[in-house]
């Protein structure tokens, strides 16, 4: 049974629990390899802009708050759309609803470079977040569904680990390429680049085997969404989500303006290197994913959310280094507590693994267009301590929600 509706005759053949991939097989690291790709595009053309937002002001005479929209825009459509695809992937299947999004939207990102006013440049981008929406509504599923129980941490912390990967190289491509060249030729290198990712991973990934296609039920949809709302646990999940994504995308829109002023006049290609720290979150995300197999995610997601909070106060220092220490602690402790909470939703939300998965990003995604927003704002009234101000409050909310699921008992898992 899906989330949306009732399963068709394609349910007979459906393999057992026992043929699902596990860690160190041919077919698992296929399915990491597409999985690792799909998630650099996703986070690469998703957040490259960020470098570019202080450009856009100078560019366009705009303030701060109005740039960060070019990437709340995308975050934004993307949050909207994350559920009407996953009902398109629960009839039509997982792989070609991935398949679609990330050629679709590595076009919309050549389209972005031929822009002339920035109200073209916020339409194409939040068409590019409608279409790329389809990836990640439907990899946490897919991986779900395909992966056994005892190896899912580790390949959605290498999918997470794409995403600080790819949100590093977006990041760093666009802030060289826009001061040796210009920002529009970085958008048209990074939409090829999509181009060719896509293709990759339409050739890596392998066919579900776990999938039944079922019709479209909004009734059922409505009623399952309720359910899993009913959860003890996944509705503070979907809110530590909005909570984790919408500090982490609002302290690196407004990095680039506090790194340009003083004390610290650095070149946007200097500001660029800072976003090497995704490294960082590469090993977080795979390194918790092992460390929440091991000993619970409950465990391990308070901990994540304190290493956030101890980097951000951090960042309030007006020495370099130490400024840069404390943003790849908080960057360590995002991308760690991501990896935790959604392997938690696959291990929680049972037979409605699709649509939890596309409420959890939904969550994750508005966080970063809400709080992401509400930072540019609070820059313009009271500079990067107004920022710092506004995140940690988010923080001591999210730590209390991380506190409370500490208590939950792990939910049984069929073997």
């Amino acid at each position: 049974m899906s989330s949306t509706g009732s399963p068709t005759s394609a349910s007979i053949a459906r393999p057992a629990h026992s043929d699902k991939l596990r860690f160190g097989s041919s077919a698992f690291k296929r399915t990491t390899r597409a999985m690792f790709i799909g998630g650099f595009t996703t986070f690469s053309l998703l957040y490259c802009i960020q470098p570019l937002l202080p450009i856009f002001s100078r560019e366009f005479q705009i303030s701060p708050a109005m740039a960060s929209g070019a990437v709340s825009a995308a975050t934004g459509t993307m949050a909207l759309m994350l559920i009407p695809a996953s009902i398109l992937a629960d009839r039509f299947g997982r792989r070609p609803v991935m398949n679609i999004s990330l050629a679709l939207s590595s076009v919309f990102m050549l389209g972005s470079a031929l822009t002339t006013a920035f109200w073209q440049l916020l339409l194409l981008r939040a068409l590019l977040g409608l279409s790329l929406a389809g990836l990640p509504a439907v990899a946490m599923a897919y991986l779900s569904e395909e992966i056994e129980p005892g190896s899912l941490g580790r390949s959605l912390g290498l999918y997470i680990a794409g995403n600080a990967l790819g949100g590093m190289c977006g990041r760093l491509f666009s802030a060289m390429l826009c001061e040796w060249l210009s920002w529009r030729f970085s958008l048209v290198l990074l939409g090829v680049m999509g181009l060719f990712a896509a293709v990759e991973f339409w050739r890596c990934l392998p066919a579900s085997r776990h999938f039944t296609p079922v019709r479209t039920d909004l009734a059922r949809l409505f009623h399952n969404t309720t359910r899993l709302c009913r959860d003890a646990g996944l509705p503070w999940l979907f809110l530590c989500a909005f909570l984790l994504m919408g500090c982490f995308v609002s302290l690196y829109n407004v990095l680039g303006y506090r790194l340009e002023g003083a004390p610290f006049f650095l070149r946007p290609s200097q500001e660029g290197l800072i976003f090497t720290l995704y490294l960082v979150g590469m090993f977080a995300s795979a390194w918790a994913g092992k460390l929440a197999d091991r000993f619970g995610r409950r465990n391990v997601l308070w901990i994540m959310v304190l290493l956030m909070a101890s980097g951000l106060v951090m960042t309030l220092a007006v020495t370099l280094p130490i400024m840069i220490v404390g943003i790849a602690l908080f960057t360590f402790g995002f991308f760690g507590g991501h990896s935790v909470a959604s392997s938690w939703i696959g291990l929680r939300s049972g037979q409605h693994k699709a649509l939890a998965s596309a409420l959890y990003l939904s969550s994750y995604y508005l966080g970063s267009s809400v709080i992401g927003t509400a930072s540019g704002w609070m820059w313009g009234l009271a500079q990067w301590q107004g920022v710092v101000t506004l995140l940690i409050l988010a923080l001591a909310i999210n730590m209390l929600l991380a506190l409370y699921l500490r208590r939950l008992a792990p939910l049984p898992q069929p073997s």
